[in-house]
Order: C-alpha cells, then sequence, then structure tokens
C-alpha cells in the first residue's frame, strides 16, 4: 500500500495483530502511526531519545518543542510529572479523555522530553491507544508536517510520511487536538483550547 505499511483494526484479531506490531516497532525504536481519540499521532517510546528525534526529523519541527506525552494510567503519568492536587482533580474528572496536563517534570524524567521545567501529560480515551501505551509512556505528536494539516485517516497518515514504516488504522478521526491546561500556577492555566471548555475546567472544582 502507498506510503507504508497500513495495518486494519477491524475485527478482534487484525486489532490484536496491529496492536502487536505496534509494539513491536516501538520496541525497535521506530516511530509509527497511531489512532489517539482526538486525531492521528506519530508515537515513539517516550524512553528512547533516537526514536523522539526520528519524530522530530519527520514532522520537520523545530527541535526545542516540547513533546506531549501518552500514558495508559494514572501511575504511569506519575512517572513523569508531579501531580499537584487540581491535576489530581482534572485526571479524575475528564481521564480517560481529549484533555493534557502540564504539570511539573520530575527531576529523573528524561531529559530528551524537554528541556523546560513541564510535561504534558495525557490519558487517551480510546482503547487501541491504552493498549499500545501500555508499553509504557509514549511520546505523541500530531500526524502532520510541522504547522500543517493533520491527515484524518491511517492512508492519509502513510501518504504524508512515506517512510513511515507501520501505522495503525483506527478509522476516521477528525477530531479537535486536545485541551491543553498548565496546572503549574495557582489556577488552572487553558494553553490550548479543545473539546474540554474553559468553563468544564472551571467546573470541575465548583465541588471540592
Amino acid at each position: 500500500m502507498t506510503g507504508g505499511r497500513v495495518l486494519s483494526t477491524r475485527t478482534l484479531e487484525q486489532r490484536e495483530n496491529a496492536v502487536d506490531a505496534a509494539l513491536s516497532a516501538l520496541r525497535r525504536g521506530e516511530p509509527v502511526g497511531v489512532p489517539t481519540d482526538t486525531v492521528y499521532g506519530l508515537a515513539a517510546d517516550a524512553a528512547d531519545a533516537d526514536a523522539i528525534q526520528q519524530l522530530f526529523e519527520l514532522k520537520e519541527r523545530p527541535a526545542e518543542r516540547s513533546i506531549a506525552v501518552l500514558v495508559a494510567d494514572l501511575a504511569a503519568a506519575e512517572t513523569l510529572v508531579e501531580l499537584t492536587p487540581s491535576a489530581r482533580r482534572l485526571a479524575e474528572r475528564f481521564w480517560p479523555g481529549p484533555l493534557t496536563i502540564v504539570a511539573a517534570r520530575r527531576s529523573d524524567a528524561p531529559a530528551h522530553l524537554g528541556a523546560g521545567a513541564t510535561i504534558g501529560v495525557r490519558l487517551p480515551g480510546d482503547d487501541i491507544m491504552q493498549a499500545i501505551a501500555g508499553l509504557g509512556p509514549l511520546a505523541v505528536t500530531s500526524a502532520n508536517l510541522h504547522g500543517g494539516r493533520t491527515p484524518s485517516t491511517a492512508q492519509g497518515v502513510a501518504d504524508l510520511f512515506p517512510t513511515l514504516s507501520l501505522i495503525v488504522d483506527g478509522g476516521p478521526r477528525p477530531g479537535a487536538p486536545s485541551t491543553v491546561v498548565d496546572v503549574t500556577g495557582s489556577t488552572p492555566a487553558v494553553l490550548r483550547e479543545g473539546s474540554v471548555t474553559p468553563q468544564k475546567i472551571l467546573d470541575a472544582f465548583h465541588d471540592i
């Protein structure tokens, strides 16, 4: 198929095979195309500096830009960031789902996840993505060239990135990117609006 291997997930067997293939590729240090619960993304093992460098090169993205991390559970997020009570409140309300929480990075978090004092983490609300994230935290960025449009289909990702060896096809993903909220200040600050609106974030604290 043009532009790389696109693996269907229409049947249970296909899904299991696609997830296994993605996990194998990630363990080999290869970036893969993945269907998140928002848009298609490019994923790499968050512990693999070389694989993350490949992500930046694929996207033609400036090296100083930070990269978000998708996790399979709250415990995995806590290996990377310090979750304040505000962060935990948001995670309890909106995870799994389209909310990226920017929190203070742990001192032992991998340096190649960005030079700043924070890391954005998210637990996606998608069974396929959660299964792939079972490998461990995954550095994930939208499957587009820097500043460009993100394809809504796996084949579109394959066509855009012809050197990508594997793309998991989760069906059309035309959704908006996740909402990004910074919890390092005295009150949560929305850095990027998405389906989780600022009002919903404020409402999460009204019944504390």
